[in-house]
């Protein structure tokens, strides 16, 4: 479309230019104008129909409301404005000058004039020949009426000269000279009238005319009879020339009143010639630049449009470069300088989605090592409103902590122990604090936890662990050395205690009285019952102390239960099992579990002594790569005292025992690497649950 509205303004002009010429009547154009009229009509009604078809292409797409064609509209009318406003005032200023110089042209005063100053010219020239005519006839009385006169050239001489005329020819009848005198020195031969001028002067008496023209000279001819008394008179011909500037001026006013009546002529043709020329030029004028408008209008729209797109495309993000102008202009300066920075632009968004990217794989990094962490870990923001929490602190607390986000910490539903030490550490203790404090929960053992508090910029961090398990090790090695030198000192000394008595008793059975002898043997019997009393605490000691590693094999968990409960067949305690079909084996030391199976029924049934209807559950399950087994009973449950601290030795609510049951039950997990609860249900009543491998290699295990 721009090379096709170029070829179109490029013949526009040339064809113009040609008419323009041809109206101006030059000779190369003017034969050639009602072709050039028509060529000059064929391209404008070319431009009209590009025109037409530019202006329905923007009507579809203003109508379509594609973006960019408001803009390009309007700079179209405003261009479009500037050409047809201008063009149509100068076209009737045009108009009314040539309309008025035309009109001026075919002035009465002007037609008055160039008739008067020919008329002029013609009397002059007829005052002249007939001041010739005069002379002619005075000259050819005098030649008349003097015999022999006519044949003498001094006389016909002397007769030119005293008339004052350049030349004097006699002729004779038949139109031959007889002599001939002339001021002309060169002019020999000088120009004879023709037969049918003789003739006419002849019958007319006299006749005189004009030779030659404005340029080449005129030459006033007077031919006059002279009388000879003969049938054919002779023939006197004067000739007087005409002074050039009278010739000339007259050829100038005859050639000017000619032209004057030509034009006169074609006055209306005149006036339909400049009307043509001028509407077509203004067509062609403004067609052309209707047709330039279309394209400028594109052409500083463009860019415009481009730029807004572009500022569009980066402000939801795109920094693609876009099509630039190949031009040194400022619209292509400012496109090429929006391309570079956009550019720019791109390449720091690629840098800083390289940083984000490896900011967010270090802090997706920290995030899998904060929420695979066993430490718990909260963050709080300067209200003390949680920001931020990982898997370990859900998991020590046993508790949902999203819900809390909303909320400040002293406003939390739960831990209110650990929330008060939490704010008196940052509030009494400083930016940095430890401490360790007791974390109850309804119906579960307390925990122990070690809290540790930090002051960061905008916030606070918690971090705290579980350190029930670690304390309760701990306290199982101390016990465990307690339990072993307990046993080396008490057990050397039982043995001579023991004999010592049965001796006494042999001894001194036959020496005393009967009531002697009575109360003799009711104190060594009760001195040998004691010692072995002490022996099985002493041997329970050094079990608990000295617990054989245990043997692993695969184990049908839910076989040996059953296995076991056979031994409890006349129990006075109704003991339901739940064992779930199927369960995979487990990797465990049958001897050692069927001593902690022993254990946890012998403690229910203990607990069951007061209970009218005493009952014991025993479930299985598997979760994971774990089997789950549970003992729980319907008893009074464990008290509260007693359930921090139920697997360490000698803590027991029994009137009798040492209280190393759970102790030993508890080494025994832990040796094979399970885990071991207890809680009180809320329905009443006592549950311990384990936790055993099940039977995988022990690497795949760990």
């Amino acid at each position: 479309m721009r090379a096709l509205v170029i070829v179109a303004v490029t013949a526009t002009t040339i064809l113009l230019f040609l008419l323009i010429s041809a109206s101006a009547n030059t000779s190369l154009f003017a034969n050639h104008y009602p072709l050039l009229l028509g060529i000059n009509a064929m391209a404008a009604l070319a431009l009209m129909v590009l025109v037409m078809v530019q202006l329905g292409r923007f009507w579809r797409e203003y109508r379509r409301g594609v973006f960019g064609s408001k803009l390009k509209s309007r700079l179209l009318w405003m261009l479009a404005l500037m050409a047809i406003l201008p063009g149509a005032l100068l076209y009737g200023v045009s108009m009314q000058f040539a309309t008025s110089s035309i009109e001026s042209w075919f002035d009465v005063r002007v037609d008055s004039a160039l008739e008067g100053g020919l008329n002029l010219g013609r009397s002059v020239l007829a005052a002249r020949q007939s001041d010739l005519a005069e002379k002619a006839r005075g000259i050819a009385i005098e030649i008349g009426g003097t015999n022999g006169a006519q044949s003498n050239p001094i006389r016909l001489y002397s007769l030119h000269t005293q008339a004052g005329v350049q030349s004097a020819t006699l002729l004779n009848g038949n139109g031959k000279v007889i002599a001939s005198s002339s001021d002309v020195i060169d002019d020999l031969a000088p120009s004879l009238p023709t037969a049918s001028q003789i003739k006419k002067a002849r019958e007319e008496h006299g006749l005189t005319w004009v030779d030659g023209d404005a340029q080449n000279g005129m030459t006033l001819r007077a031919l006059e009879p002279v009388s000879t008394g003969g049938l054919m008179p002779d023939m006197l011909l004067l000739s007087q020339p005409v002074p050039s500037d009278i010739a000339r001026n007259g050829e100038i006013v005859e050639s000017a009143y000619r032209d004057y009546q030509e034009l006169q002529l074609g006055k209306t043709g005149l006036k339909r010639i400049y009307t043509l020329t001028l509407t077509l030029t203004l067509l062609l004028s403004l067609f052309a630049a209707v047709a330039l408008a279309f394209f400028l209008a594109r052409r500083l729209a463009d860019p415009l449009l481009m730029l807004i797109e572009g500022t569009r495309a980066v402000a939801a993000g795109d920094f693609k470069p876009r099509a630039a102008l190949e031009s040194h202009d400022e619209l292509g300066v400012l496109t090429q300088s929006f391309n570079f920075m956009t550019q720019r632009l791109d390449e720091a968004q690629r840098e800083t989605e390289r940083h984000r990217a490896a900011l967010e794989s270090a802090r997706g990094y920290l995030e899998s090592v904060l929420a695979n962490l066993s430490t718990g870990v909260l963050a709080f923001n300067k209200d003390f409103k949680l920001r931020a929490s990982n898997r370990g602190a859900t998991a020590i607390l046993e508790d949902d902590l999203t819900t809390y986000s909303e909320i400040s910490l002293e406003q939390w539903p739960r831990f209110t122990m650990l929330t008060s030490a939490i704010l008196f550490g940052f509030r009494e203790q400083g930016a940095e604090w430890q401490r360790e404090m007791e974390l109850e929960s309804p119906g579960a053992a307390p925990k122990t936890l070690l809290i540790r508090g930090s002051t960061l910029p905008g916030g606070y961090v918690v971090v705290f662990d579980d350190i029930t398990q670690l304390i309760s090790a701990q306290r199982s090695a101390a016990w465990g050395e307690v339990a072993r030198r307990l046993a080396h000192e008490i057990k050397n000394p039982l043995t001579p205690i023991q004999l010592s008595a049965e001796r006494l008793q042999i001894k001194l059975a036959d020496k005393l009285d009967p009531g002697a002898r009575d109360m003799l043997e009711r104190s060594t019997q009760t001195i040998i019952n004691q010692v072995e009393s002490m022996k099985n605490m002493v041997n329970d000691f050094r079990d608990y102390a000295r617990t054989p590693p245990p043997v692993l094999a695969e184990i049908d968990l839910n076989a040996l239960i059953v296995e076991l409960l056979g031994l409890y067949e006349s129990s006075q305690v109704i003991i339901v099992t739940r064992l779930e079909s199927g369960l995979p084996a487990v990797r465990a030391d049958a001897n050692q579990l069927r001593q902690v199976l022993h254990n946890l029924l012998a403690n229910a049934q203990d607990a069951l002594t007061d209970v009218p209807s005493p009952q014991i559950r025993i479930a299985t399950c598997s979760n994971g790569r774990r089997a789950i087994l549970s003992v729980s009973d319907n008893g009074a449950g464990f008290a509260s005292h007693t359930l921090a601290r139920a697997f360490e030795p000698y803590v027991t609510t029994k009137a009798r025992g040492t209280g190393l049951g759970l102790a030993i039950v508890k080494k025994i997990i832990d040796e094979h690497r399970g885990d071991i609860r207890l809680a009180n249900l809320t329905s009443g009543g006592a549950e311990i649950t384990i936790k055993l491998l099940l039977a995988e290699p022990l690497s795949a295990a760990a």
